[in-house]
């Protein structure tokens, strides 16, 4: 599974990878997370705000910092 967070590192942008890297963690999946700050990366990718996160190439939500709760249902956890 590659997870792909989106933004220019604004502080939104860092909370959403630390915590899409801390749920990882504390489940044990298996996943990439690949930081993505480059607008023609982002624009080629259709994200029009950020942060902005993407599960194996399919964008699962913009604009905002995703809840744990989403986090671990995009890894397939049900903690």
């Amino acid at each position: 599974m590659k997870i792909t967070v989106y933004g220019p590192g604004c502080a939104k942008c860092k909370q959403t990878e630390e915590l899409i890297r801390k749920i990882i963690a504390e489940t044990g999946a298996t996943a990439e997370v690949e930081k993505v700050s480059d607008i023609r990366e982002m624009v080629k990718a259709g994200v029009m705000s950020t942060p902005a996160v993407a599960v194996d190439g399919a964008l699962m939500m913009a604009g905002r910092v995703p809840r744990p709760e989403e986090v671990k249902a995009w890894l397939g956890s049900s903690d």
